[in-house]
């Protein structure tokens, strides 16, 4: 079906605020009374804390206040899971945990005091791999978990478990008795940073009357301010969160640590309280993409087909669990391994470990992009060690239409088959390559994310559309997708429509933005709302025409009643506002729903690899989409092409491993991420027949295209030189060795 708006490659509401440098972020507003804040972090991976003394530091001129957890108390924030101390208050967990604020008149003199606090340590042992974190007499970092607030049930006996699941679907045992061959192989990726482009920042005022106000670099605003009253044992009414642009957020944009420190100085000065963090905390302080190690088990009957899978997964989780919406969301994702396989039996234990490093959260799809590195590399792996073609493996063994999946659910419209055959197609899998010239594929699929989203409209006078969110702009364009539903629906041009955001105070509630679920969740509250206010419109306009509604017809985009001659859709909310005598508001709140719907995804990728030094050049990157219609052709590529290169990073060259408890990457010139020397030619097409969830039928997009990249690159090197690599990134050096190490 054509659509006016919908479909087209609409420019971004918000793109020339951006490109001009116009755009006000947290960091950029001004509160010229507002003191400047820092925080005193760890330097030791773990330690009981002895003593605090920061009396040098509040004799320094301008040092307003200095905190700590006596200061304070034990406050224990969260986003779920409340286990991490606001400030530090008996020992230290990782290096960058917070121990005490400063509160000053300027950042220099807020740094200087920093260095004055005398803390001292007793150093105890640490431990920062998953895997010996779980052993008996590992170094325990919390004495009872289970204790804590919102602690996830565990049934397993083991030290330092952040959270625990196991599911199991069909006879394993029989599974495996079936197998002609049996495969285990254990993949490991490494802790990950966002790499957002805009710090975390916040100012915190408290008024005379007790009114909180925030300004923060934050993805769900009104999360923020419902979290932190519950942490504070403060009056939701009370606090007031301004809805601000997010300069990148991939997962790690929750303010849990930043406001309520900047609250506790803002109550002990009387004056807003302002913090932007740099990148090095940034980078050794905030959360973290999970590192995993994962042991894949898979059993192939003699016809080639899977018959059995044993999937353990161990999260390394840091610190704190507090940092993830859901303690149990990323030990859930190994439960979608080979979701688009058929297997019989399977089973997946999961199990994140405190360590002391970092504490980890949601990353661009949590859990996938590690799990579908370790599955589509076997999958290449078993291929190879049976003398078949990787692809016809698994075209023998990916889900038809129908086919349930390996935990049982039905999906509709299941296209991995064509979906693995457009991206061989466009990519020129079958074409002659030249030496060390290597291509592989990898395959992944996730559905459409849900929550709860509202949204306002007001038609005005002179017929103008404004349409009130609550959700932030964080760069994927959901203000426009909004702007083009509403124009669409209310057959009116694009640029009668106007996107607003407030405050929570004045802005319907959402649930922020995260699990690919903007354009379903907003999407549908703008959708659900234009809908709701054009039948009010209808009736009033036809009450202002002297008719039914049902008399009031729809010809070709125009509209006639009885007697009348022809008018558009403005022409009636005119009338209709002139009936109502004042402005039209509606209210409409989208509540989440999920359909069995999911979106495909496959990749190829080129690369040359040098086998003297083990050097790879990316040479291209081919990606195909089940993507339903497309309501936003330039936002939707821009997520493609984002994703892909995030995947490019996560393979090659993102690393923030730590040395003897320490972050050794603690800046982007020692954190590698890729730059436009980096990128190859990159290539996309879509499939859009398929029906989506989404408004239009459209499909989720964001979090999906960097999942399957690091596996289809690894997969190409082992194309090219014949060697496997098992853990991420995939550098030059692995490769040297190995090659090397085969050589011998």
């Amino acid at each position: 079906m054509a659509y006016k708006n919908v479909g087209r490659a609409v420019p971004r509401l918000e793109g020339a605020d951006k490109v001009t440098g116009k755009m006000r972020y947290a960091a950029d507003l001004e509160f010229p009374t507002a003191l400047s804040a820092k925080i005193l972090r760890s330097s030791l991976p773990h330690a009981r804390i002895i003593n605090i003394d920061a009396s040098k530091a509040m004799n320094l001129d301008g040092v307003r206040a200095v905190i700590s957890a006596a200061d304070i108390g034990p406050v224990l924030v969260g986003l779920r899971m409340k286990d991490m101390p606001l400030l530090a208050h008996d020992r230290v967990r990782y290096v960058g945990e917070p121990v005490a604020a400063v509160a000053a008149d300027t950042d220099e003199i807020a740094e200087e005091a920093l260095t004055l606090i005398d803390v001292q340590y007793e150093e105890l042992p640490y431990v920062t791999d998953p895997v010996e974190a779980i052993r008996p007499g590992a170094p325990v970092l919390h004495d009872d978990p289970a204790a804590y607030k919102n602690a996830p049930e565990r049934s397993i006996d083991l030290p330092n478990v952040q959270s625990y699941g196991k599911w199991t679907n069909g006879d394993l045992d029989a599974g495996f008795d079936k197998a002609a061959r049996i495969f285990e192989h254990t993949f490991r990726t490494p802790l990950g940073f966002h790499a957002y482009i805009e710090p975390h920042a916040c100012t915190v005022q408290i008024h005379d009357d007790g009114q909180v106000e925030i300004w923060a670099s934050n993805k769900a605003p009104f999360t923020l301010r419902d979290r932190l009253a519950r942490d504070l044992s403060l009056d939701a009414t009370r606090i007031k969160v301004h809805i601000l642009p997010v300069g990148g957020d991939f997962g790690g944009k929750t303010s849990v640590i930043e406001a309520p420190i900047c609250y506790f100085l803002a109550k002990r000065t009387s004056k807003p309280v302002r913090m932007v963090l740099d990148y090095s905390e940034e980078l050794s302080a905030t959360s973290h993409r999970h590192p995993l190690v994962i042991t894949l088990r898979t059993g192939v009957d003699k016809d080639g087909l899977l018959c059995a899978l044993s999937a353990k997964a161990i999260f390394s989780g840091g610190a704190y669990a507090a940092l993830k919406a859901n303690a149990e969301v990323t030990v859930q994702g190994p439960r979608r391994v080979a979701s688009y396989y058929r297997i019989p039996a399977i089973q997946v234990e999961t199990l994140c470990a405190y360590t002391n490093q970092v504490s980890c959260t949601q990353t661009r799809t949590p859990g996938s992009p590690q799990v579908t590195f370790a599955m589509e590399s076997q999958i290449d792996i078993i291929a190879r060690e049976l003398g078949m073609d990787p692809v016809n493996f698994r075209r023998m063994n990916l889900l038809n239409d129908g086919d349930p999946t390996p935990f049982g659910q039905k999906l509709q419209n299941i296209v991995a088959k064509e979906t693995l055959q457009k991206a061989l197609d466009v990519s020129g899998w079958k074409k002659p390559k030249s030496k060390n010239i290597g291509r592989g594929v990898a395959i992944y699929e996730r559905p459409s994310g849900a929550g709860r989203s509202g949204a306002g409209i007001t038609i005005e006078r002179d017929g103008a559309v404004t349409v009130l969110l609550g959700v932030p702009d964080v760069g994927p364009g959901i203000h426009t997708v909004v702007q083009q539903i509403v124009s669409e629906i209310l057959e009116i041009k694009i640029d009668q429509v106007h996107v607003r955001v407030g405050n929570t105070d004045d802005s319907p509630y959402d649930s922020g933005t995260g699990g690919s679920k903007s354009t379903n969740s907003v999407g549908h509250a703008g959708y659900q709302a234009a809908s709701e206010v054009k039948d009010k419109i209808v009736a009033l306009a036809a009450q202002r025409l002297g008719c039914t509604p049902e008399n009031l017809k729809a010809q070709n985009g125009r509209y006639v009643a009885p007697g009348r001659k022809l008018m558009s859709f403005s022409d009636l909310m005119r009338l209709a506002v002139e009936q109502h005598g004042a402005p039209i508001t509606h209210l409409s709140v989208y509540e989440p729903s999920r359909a069995p719907i999911t979106s495909f995804a496959a990749q190829v990728a080129e690369v040359e690899v040098d086998s003297g030094t083990g050097q790879v050049k990316v040479k291209k990157l081919t990606t195909i989409h089940d993507s339903g219609t497309v309501l936003n052709q330039l936002s939707y590529q821009g997520q493609i092409d984002g994703g892909v290169i995030t995947g490019l990073g996560f393979a090659m060259m993102e690393d923030n491993s730590l040395v003897d408890g320490r972050m050794a990457t603690v800046n982007l010139g020692d954190f590698k991420i890729p730059n436009v020397a980096d990128v190859p030619k990159l290539t996309t097409l879509l499939i859009q027949g398929a029906r989506g969830p989404a408004p239009f039928q459209g499909k989720a997009i964001a979090e999906i295209p960097n999942v399957p990249t690091a596996a289809a690159i690894a997969n190409a090197i082992d194309d090219a030189v014949g060697v496997r690599l098992f853990e991420l990134p995939l550098t030059s050096e692995k490769i040297y060795s190995a090659l090397n190490h085969r050589s011998c």
